[in-house]
């Protein structure tokens, strides 16, 4: 399952995502994970939640990106959860261009059950559509 919390920037879209994973991290029984472009709302975060900066990694395409997320599913087949914070930024490309991506999460989600929770600095009705059926 895919998840989108869209809305422009100072929305609470951050605080909406963080209070998602805190919340998982006590009812679930899988692992939940939690990446985001800098280290600013660590430690927001509960200690069981694994957080990742992946700007530490130096993403510079939307291709390389995807590469990040699967192998941060493949590394640990306990995640069931993956919360993504300033999406737009990660993705390095325009959002118009992502659908291939939404495709493959999909694929990725049913095949390993990992559900995928993306905050996006977008106005919803700016939203493509391959992404507007996502929102919540």
């Amino acid at each position: 399952m895919i998840q989108v919390i869209a809305g422009k920037k100072g929305s609470g879209k951050t605080k909406r995502i963080i209070d998602m994973a805190n919340k998982a991290s006590q009812e679930s029984e899988h692992d939940i994970v939690f990446i985001d472009d800098d280290n600013r709302y660590m430690f927001d975060l509960r200690h069981e939640v694994r957080f990742i900066n992946a700007g530490e990694y130096d993403i510079e395409s939307d291709q390389m990106f995807m590469g990040f997320l699967s192998g941060a599913v493949a590394q640990n087949f306990d995640v069931g959860l993956i919360c993504i914070d300033a999406f737009k930024k990660l993705l390095k490309a325009e959002l118009k261009t992502s659908e291939w991506m939404f495709k493959r999460l999909e694929v990725i989600s049913e095949k390993h059950s990992v559900d995928f929770v993306l905050s996006i600095s977008e106005d919803v009705a700016e939203l493509p559509a391959f992404i507007s059926k996502y929102v919540i």
